[in-house]
């Protein structure tokens, strides 16, 4: 079996023997754990003389073309309000609906993201985990990223300031905001009843950067780009109530007064990453929510 040709997203490979196909894609990735290969098959990612093919035991002539379209997410798995934008053997990466809880909490157990993609790997091989590497609140939709090892968790999370290049959501807040762009710096603090807080002392608790622009306002709305230099609990809804534009739909607290869009307006829109084993940088980008977007609001 000789590889013809490569591109971003393909890899082929010709058939020079008569093989089955599980066999002949063990040998052509000696490097990888036949878990991985397996998993290859399993989510449709093999073309066999163009033509998708699942069975391990499909019969291979000399002269066949065995194509690879690589990090394609399985078509057979169906995800309640997520689906998968990347896999690999190391992470997985989701687009996450806003509603839907990271990991579980007393009241919720089940339709989590991550006893979702538990059970799609699992479904695979009931050996195989998937590891939280950083959270999305409940109520923000977007892009968010999960480990397939304790190793690769660990690698991702103590080297997450380095590795992350792009961390940027949009917001829709209430109000006209006049200054088109800004930085907001101040150090958050939390109350004993979990709010979150700015003070303007410098080191007076863990520092916070939020850079914004402004894409558009209009009818006592804006949305806003909004990048995270840091990653703090609440760091968005906090500077944004700051400066006196409360995201739409989030608590009272942090000076919301309505709903305008029927839920939270926070989206975690890109997120750019060195991968944690190749280095190579990945971006991954989710399309700003229609709600955001209605021609009543702009």
């Amino acid at each position: 079996m000789n590889k013809n040709r490569q591109n971003a997203n393909m890899e082929e490979y010709k058939v020079k023997e008569q093989a089955e196909l599980l066999p002949f894609l063990l040998e052509t990735f000696s490097d990888r754990s036949r878990n991985a290969v397996k998993s290859i098959l399993t989510r449709g990612q093999v073309y066999v003389n163009n033509q998708e093919v699942t069975q391990h035991n499909y019969k291979l002539e000399p002269g066949y073309t065995v194509t690879i379209q690589k990090n394609k997410a399985a078509k057979a798995a169906n995800f309640e309000k997520m689906k998968i934008l990347y896999e690999d053997d190391a992470i997985i990466v989701i687009e996450k609906d806003s509603g839907l809880l990271t990991v579980a909490t007393e009241q919720e157990k089940s339709l989590t993201a991550y006893k979702q993609l538990m059970d799609y790997v699992q479904k695979i091989n009931p050996k195989n985990r998937i590891f939280v590497v950083h959270r999305l609140d409940r109520e923000t939709s977007g892009v968010m990223l999960f480990a397939k090892s304790e190793e690769i968790k660990h690698t991702l999370q103590t080297g997450w300031k380095e590795m992350v290049k792009e961390r940027s959501y949009v917001a829709l807040v209430e109000g006209i905001v006049t200054k088109h762009e800004d930085t907001i710096t101040s150090w958050l603090k939390e109350t004993k009843t979990f709010k979150v807080y700015s003070s303007q002392k410098q080191d007076d608790g863990k520092k916070a950067v939020t850079h914004y622009k402004v894409i558009k306002a209009s009818n006592n709305l804006s949305l806003l780009s909004v990048y995270l230099e840091t990653g703090r609990k609440n760091q968005i809804r906090v500077h944004m109530s700051d400066i006196g534009h409360p995201v739409v739909g989030g608590d009272k607290k942090y000076g919301a007064k309505g709903n305008a869009i029927g839920r939270f307006g926070l989206h975690a829109i890109v997120l750019a990453i060195n991968h944690p084993v190749t280095g190579e940088l990945l971006r991954f980008k989710s399309n700003i929510p229609t709600e955001f977007l209605k021609k009543r609001q702009f």
